[in-house]
């Protein structure tokens, strides 16, 4: 059985910075790519941000480039997303996604980020 955790959510003014952390655990084959999605009310889930996970490759939506950073945490199978700049567009839903190499996806719960004043 997999899990996948993410936490760092909360309620941030414009212009502030908040820090997301996934970590999957328990029965996970070898993940190729780890990411970040978001889902506004009313809207379908976005890509975020991805980074492979043996050779760190990044890719960003154009709406967070510039602004969000993606990285492997220090723990195997974890993940980080550091948003500065937020902007009340970026309120949704953020998930973490485990993509491994056997083609399996693995999702978190998400957690909730608000950019209000």
């Amino acid at each position: 059985q997999v899990q996948v955790v993410e936490s760092g959510g909360g309620l941030v003014q414009p212009g502030g910075s908040l820090r997301l952390s996934c970590a999957a655990s328990g029965s996970i084959r070898s993940i190729y790519a780890m990411g970040w999605y978001r889902q506004a009310p009313g809207k379908q889930r976005e890509l975020v941000a991805t980074i492979t996970s043996s050779s760190g490759i990044t890719n960003y939506a154009d709406s967070v480039k510039g602004r969000f950073t993606i990285s492997r945490g220090n723990a195997k199978n974890t993940v980080d997303l550091q948003m500065n700049s937020l902007k009340p567009e970026d309120t949704a839903v953020y998930y973490c996604n485990m993509f491994a190499h056997s083609g399996y996806d693995y999702w978190g719960q998400g957690t909730q980020v608000t950019v209000s004043s």
